[in-house]
């Protein structure tokens, strides 16, 4: 459907809601209800002065649009002017721009109607098509799982919106048996969840100087799920791995042009054999216990525990064996370090509480965040304010390695009267910790440097004691 604005004047003396029966058929003919009988979608509607109506709606066409408001143009004048939404108009790049055409070929989500729901979830959103988001610092604050809602949510191309009806999990190459297998009869194997953190490789990538190309995340591309479904060994040995086999690839049906190939490229990502027997990999059909999310790959994705999500790959429906490296887009031209494809995640401590800015009072006050790592458990969190010696915070809850560990400690902040910088880092039990400040790269990856919050410290404002006043007044 098109987006249009409309106009319509009427005079003074002609006013509809000057009559009592009039104005409410006018109201009840422009109610959302019967506009959908007519074809016509009302998004808003304002009053202005001097007798002036504005309409927001969608209709097929402007030719539809005029028959329903045939009501408003017998009580004075319809303007009619095509329009587009906040969401288009990022999309394509400017008021002038065009936002990116769907691959007709495969059925997707409507981008406006996408993003639109990511607004209205509390997500921030960098771009509208394809659709990337944030999930706020505040919303990092709680509980060991991320609602799906407000999951971060990172594509490169249109979000495929699949039929599970028809759609496949094709298992070929160096296999001894090939495999085509529905939904069902995945689910029928045998099954396992996993709570799992998923980090875009890109996250704090805008905290990089000098600045990288790229989008510019903040430090809310990472959030934390339950994840259930098939473990990937499981439906390889009822494949059989051939002997030459050395890399599995993971294919999407997401596809569009990228830089420096011709034509349309999946997102495909690989494994190596041997990594495949520790990973820990899940064919997931299923997150925090309900239904896998269109926008996180529906009706399959691969997770991989521990490693940038980069290697899980939405909407799978083809893993092929293959007896050679992988030169895949997204291997070799993108998610690398000087040329080495991006493994297991970095260790790092993000403070969630108190906010950056944030007026704090002299005093207690309590810091909170969470950590993580791909390599091992958190084994220590340490605090600095103002460059002081670093101090120990309490890790909360049991230790895991693949999900995010939360952490925190009570510090006096008596003697500062004016701006504090709250410093973080982790510590996992391989032994890796935070740097003090980020690995520059070319690609803007894997930034885990040590967080600074920067708060202000107020002394709170003592109103004076009327009797105080009374007594010095005598």
């Amino acid at each position: 459907m098109s987006l249009f604005v409309v106009r319509h004047q009427h005079s003074a003396n002609r006013c509809p809601a000057a009559d009592f029966e009039t104005g409410a058929g006018l109201l009840n003919h422009l109610s959302k209800t019967n506009a959908r009988r007519h074809g016509v979608r009302i998004r808003g509607d304002a009053v202005l002065a001097a007798h002036t109506l504005l309409i927001i709606a969608e209709a097929d066409s402007e030719d539809v649009l005029h028959e329903f408001l045939r009501p408003f143009e017998a009580a004075g004048t319809v303007s009619v002017e095509s329009a587009s939404t906040c969401a288009q108009v990022v999309a394509g790049g400017g008021c002038e721009g065009i936002a990116p055409a769907l691959d007709p070929a495969v059925p997707a989500l409507d981008p406006e109607e996408a993003c639109e729901e990511a607004l209205d979830a509390g997500l921030v959103v960098h771009r509208a098509h394809p659709l990337n988001c944030e999930t706020p610092l505040t919303a990092l604050m709680g509980g060991v799982v991320m609602p799906n809602a407000r999951f971060y949510i990172r594509n490169h191309f249109q979000m495929p919106n699949l039929d599970s009806a028809t759609w496949r999990l094709e298992v070929s190459g160096l296999v001894e048996r090939p495999l085509s297998l529905n939904l069902a009869q995945l689910r029928a194997l045998p099954s396992q969840s996993a709570v799992v953190t998923l980090e875009c490789a890109g996250n704090g990538r805008a905290g990089f100087e000098p600045r990288v190309p790229g989008e510019q995340w903040g430090v809310g591309a990472v959030s934390t799920a339950e994840w259930t479904g098939v473990p990937l060994t499981e439906v390889l040995e009822r494949a059989g791995v051939q002997r030459a086999a050395r890399n599995v690839v993971f294919r999407g049906t997401d596809s569009g042009e990228v830089e420096a190939r011709d034509g349309s490229v999946h997102f495909e990502r690989s494994l190596s054999i041997d990594e495949l027997t520790t990973s820990g990999a899940l064919l997931a059909y299923a997150m925090n216990g309900e239904q896998l999310p269109v926008h996180h790959g529906y009706p399959l994705r691969l997770v991989v525990p521990s490693w940038y999500a980069v290697a899980s790959v939405k909407w799978l429906t083809q893993i092929e064996l293959i007896d050679r490296p992988f030169d895949g887009h997204f291997q070799i031209d993108r998610y690398h370090i000087d040329g080495e494809p991006l493994r297991l995640l970095q260790v790092r401590a993000l403070i969630i509480e108190p906010r950056a800015a944030q007026p704090v009072e002299p005093g207690p006050v309590v810091i909170r965040g969470v950590a993580w790592s791909g390599a091992a458990p958190i084994e220590q969190v340490e605090l600095s304010i103002n460059g002081a010696s670093w101090q120990l915070a309490t890790l909360i809850g049991e230790q895991r390695r693949h999900s995010w560990q939360w952490w925190e400690r009570v510090v006096r902040l008596d003697s500062i009267d004016g701006d504090a910088v709250i410093r973080a880092r982790a510590t996992d039990l391989a032994g890796r910790t935070q740097p003090d400040h980020p690995s520059w790269n070319r690609l803007g990856y894997a930034n885990n440097a040590v967080p600074e919050v920067h708060v202000t410290v107020r002394s709170p404002v003592v109103s004076a004691d009327p009797r105080q006043t009374q007594d010095a007044d005598r």
